[in-house]
């Protein structure tokens, strides 16, 4: 269906094929997923329009404007009618016409909102490029005018090397004077624009930045102590938390895990050692998971079972999906509520990010 979908939208209107990617895999896939979502939220109106709003933030980015919803009506009407055969009713077609129109109507308006706040991306100049090894590249931008955000959000990055193919990374630090980014990057296999970053780029080339998003930020986490997880590069948000508490002059104790599969892969664990030296209130600990060494060995998981009580912790988790899931049941068996574990979406962030009720109504219903 969505094959069908965009070649008949790219026929009908060949001038919207320049705002998508050349490669529409991961394209087709995402606009599924985007209506399966809202499907599975059309009874609960608050988040359908959370959720169509922060895509309509999102799409500016691309470069879709308001002429552009009417198109993509019609052709997704059309290819809906196609595969549904038979099922296909008038009352159907209304149905999904006024669906749409509704989802489209935030999305424009959401636009619309964010366009008087900020722009929609920001370009920003490569001004430092430093290989840390194991496919790994601390790569250091300066946008070209303030990029207001808050340490633990993560950013969507586009690079000449692969247009309008949008990749999400984490500033690895709290703001800055002189308004740079830091991000840890690595080479992932089969990766085009995360290769292209550790491997080709180089100071002086210009990438662009779409607008911060998520919410695992040091506000969310109140008066409690913080035990905080990182896998691998996830450390960069966790970095940029514990840069901003050491700032702000943070008043709890935050436990820090770290792990890897190897020793050498214990990528910034010595940055954070230091930073512990300084800071009485942090404490550090790594792991290892496939290597007998001293210390600990285990996944980060199962070293994290060994230590606490958490239950009275505020939790903050980045890393790999799997180790970041096996982490969240872990806290949670440990009496840590859900509503106390942040971590970012673990797919396409856009289509996952949480759309949850208020935080008060959190705390007094389970997930």
């Amino acid at each position: 269906m969505t094959v069908y979908f965009y070649a008949i939208l790219f026929t009908r209107y060949p001038q919207v094929r320049d705002l998508f990617p050349v490669d529409m895999d991961v394209q087709r896939d995402r606009l599924l997923r985007g209506l399966l979502r809202i499907i599975e939220l059309v009874d609960d109106p608050q988040r359908l329009v959370q959720f169509c709003a922060l895509l309509g933030r999102d799409h500016r980015k691309f470069g879709a404007v308001e002429a552009h919803y009417p198109a993509v009506g019609e052709c997704l009407l059309a290819a809906l009618a196609r595969y549904a055969g038979a099922a296909w009713s008038p009352e159907m077609a209304h149905a999904w016409t006024r669906a749409y129109n509704t989802a489209a109507q935030v999305m424009v308006l959401a636009a619309q909102d964010d366009s008087r706040l900020r722009p929609a991306t920001w370009q920003a100049e490569v001004v430092g490029h430093v290989p840390r090894g194991h496919g790994i590249a601390e790569i250091t931008v300066r946008p070209d005018q303030p990029y207001p955000y808050a340490a633990g959000q993560y950013v969507s990055m586009q690079t000449p090397w692969r247009p309008r193919a949008w990749r999400h990374y984490s500033p690895a630090n709290a703001r800055r004077p002189d308004n740079t980014l830091t991000f840890h990057v690595r080479a992932v296999a089969g990766g085009t624009v995360s290769s292209a970053l550790v491997h080709h780029a180089a100071v002086g080339d210009i990438v662009q930045l779409g607008p911060p998003q998520g919410n695992m930020s040091l506000d969310a986490a109140e008066d409690r102590d913080l035990v905080c997880v990182a896998g691998g590069t996830g450390l960069a948000p966790i970095r940029a938390i514990l840069e901003d508490a050491a700032r702000t002059g943070i008043r709890r104790y935050v436990d820090l895990f770290i792990g890897a599969r190897t020793a050498e892969e214990l990528y910034g664990l010595d940055d954070m050692l230091r930073m512990a030296q300084r800071q009485h209130w942090l404490s550090v600990r790594a792991a290892v998971s496939h290597q007998h060494i001293v210390g600990r060995e285990g996944t980060l998981p199962q070293v994290l079972r060994e230590f606490g009580p958490w239950d009275q912790h505020e939790a903050f988790l980045c890393g790999p999906p799997a180790m970041v899931t096996e982490a969240v049941h872990s806290l949670i068996r440990g009496g840590i509520h859900p509503a106390r574990i942040h971590h970012d979406p673990l797919d396409t962030p856009v289509l996952n990010t949480p759309l949850a009720p208020a935080r008060h109504s959190q705390e007094s219903a389970p997930q």
